[in-house]
């Protein structure tokens, strides 16, 4: 059977890479995600997610994360947790309770703590400064102080057919303090299916959470439909319908994983995703909106990669 993995970002690929060398090497989909995740979560030049994460409105980073494990339904989560290393890694513990599985702020804090996950502040100097800058710029030229908002999100299918999901973030850029999105809210942030597949979700999280899209992407997999299909027909509808009804719709950006290695994605923005199986090691694509209801995908080109990788390192006026 093959293995494969899928997630959002480019900042997915090097831990995707050290997944699918797990997986490959008969490692289990939960421990793929894991180590995946938490390699972003560490690296500091990634805004969004762990340590280096954008802070919220007061300066400080509160984390959200979830793991699901698809063969039993079993679902981890944490929101709003602060000043430890791994919140994914928190998360899959709280996964193995059947109750309180989802724990919240000072809650979710003293839970890892005791545990013994490892304390450490994740709000670093570069990160801060981007921060104090934003606030003068919210202040003297009146721009929205939201600005930023990207999940890595990951799904895994091992050898022996078990599946899994996990999301990390740091939330919203300058978000009130005590908000979460949807990554930590099964069935809207990530949702998995070892007899069906799995998906995550990146974006705005107050509008991905008013469509259960990971749910409904799962969902319609399990009727048939290919990843890619199953991707179009929840994504790009859903957001019409909130246009129409709701005035408005932010960022959306899903994958999928069937359980046959087969993966998806949809968006409405331009979206870099990372994918790889057994036989081909992962590489980067670009996806955006195409023609009535679909979605387009291309490689990246080299060019792009040193622009990317110029832009997250550049120094901070």
């Amino acid at each position: 059977m093959t293995v494969a993995m899928i997630g959002t970002w480019r900042m997915a690929y090097e831990g995707l890479t050290e997944g699918l060398n797990q997986l490959k090497a008969g490692g289990h989909s939960g421990d793929a995600i894991e180590t995946a995740i938490k390699m972003v979560e560490d690296y500091p030049f990634f805004k969004s997610v762990g340590y280096g994460g954008l802070p919220n409105a007061e300066g400080l980073v509160e984390m959200d994360s979830a793991f699901m494990d698809g063969d039993s339904f079993a679902v981890g989560a944490v929101a709003g947790i602060k000043d430890i290393k791994n919140p994914i890694s928190v998360a899959r513990h709280l996964s193995n309770h059947h109750f309180n599985s989802f724990l919240v702020g000072a809650g979710a804090t003293e839970y890892a703590v005791l545990n013994g996950f490892e304390v450490k502040g994740m709000l670093t100097e570069r990160a801060k400064k981007i921060w104090q800058k934003r606030k003068v710029e919210i202040q003297t030229k009146n721009l929205s102080p939201y600005d930023g908002h990207d999940t890595v999100g990951m799904v895994s299918l091992d050898a022996q057919g078990s599946m899994s999901v996990g999301t990390s973030t740091s939330g919203l850029f300058m978000k009130k303090p005590g908000r979460t999105g949807d990554s930590a809210l099964v069935g809207d942030g990530f949702y998995c299916d070892s007899e069906i597949g799995g998906a995550a979700a990146t974006g705005l999280g107050e509008d991905i959470m008013k469509g259960c899209l990971c749910y409904e992407i799962v969902r319609l997999m399990g009727t048939g439909l290919t990843p890619q299909q199953a991707c179009d027909q929840a994504v790009y509808p859903f957001v019409e319908k909130l246009k129409k009804r709701y005035g408005k719709a932010g960022e959306f950006s899903l994958i999928a994983l069937d359980k046959a290695g087969n993966w998806g994605v949809a968006t409405n923005v331009e979206f870099t995703f990372a994918a790889g199986d057994g036989e081909h090691g992962a590489k980067i694509m670009m996806a955006t909106p195409g023609e009535a209801g679909t979605t387009k995908i291309e490689p990246i080109t080299p060019a792009w990669l040193a622009a990317y990788e110029k832009r997250i390192k550049a120094p901070i006026d």
